[in-house]
């Protein structure tokens, strides 16, 4: 990803089930923003890795070293550099 001229990984937790992980997939496509999807619904290991950040719901979306919970567009602009 380019923000500005810094690369950032991304990575967003997700379950099956929720809509707000969609609608943040989706937003990446749209941005051609490569993402490691961690789906918690199917993944044991993710799911004690969503809980050791402290968090128990999905979407997590972490940008380089920013933690977004929940799908905030404007966060995620912000820290893509969107």
């Amino acid at each position: 990803i380019h923000g500005g001229n810094i690369m950032k990984d991304v990575t967003i937790y997700t379950s099956e089930t929720c809509h707000f992980c969609h609608l943040a997939k989706e937003f990446f496509e749209k941005h051609n923003i490569k993402f490691t999807e961690k789906n918690i619904s199917k993944d044991k290991e993710a799911m004690m890795e969503l809980r050791q950040k402290g968090f128990t719901g999905v979407p997590l979306i972490i940008v380089g070293d920013e933690t977004i919970y929940g799908f905030d567009q404007e966060k995620l602009e912000k820290a893509l550099g969107l």
